[in-house]
C-alpha cells in the first residue's frame, strides 16, 4: 500500500503540471477518482440545480460508489499517466 500511496501522490503532484489542460470530461474523471481514493463512496448532499459544476462534479463521483480506495488510486495514477 506504501507503494501505491506514494505513486498516488506523485501522481496528484504531476496532475498540476500537465502540459496541456485536459477536457471537462476528463476533469470530471480525475476529480472523482481523486475524491473516491481520498474520501472514499459520496455521501454528500447533491447540489441544486443552479450549482452545474458542483452537479456534475457531484455525479461523477457518485458512479464511482463501491469503487476500493485503491482501485480508484491506480485508476488515478493510470489517467494521469495517459496524460503526461
Amino acid at each position: 500500500m506504501a507503494t501505491l500511496k506514494a505513486k498516488f501522490e506523485a501522481a496528484v503532484a504531476n496532475s498540476k503540471n500537465l502540459s496541456e489542460r485536459p477536457d471537462n470530461a476528463t476533469l470530471l474523471k480525475i476529480y472523482s477518482l481523486y475524491k473516491q481514493a481520498t474520501v472514499g463512496d459520496n455521501t454528500e448532499k447533491k447540489p441544486g440545480f443552479t450549482d452545474l459544476v458542483g452537479r456534475a462534479k457531484w455525479d461523477a463521483w457518485d458512479k464511482l460508489k463501491g469503487t476500493d480506495s485503491k482501485e480508484a488510486m491506480q485508476q488515478y495514477i493510470d489517467l494521469i499517466e495517459s496524460l503526461s
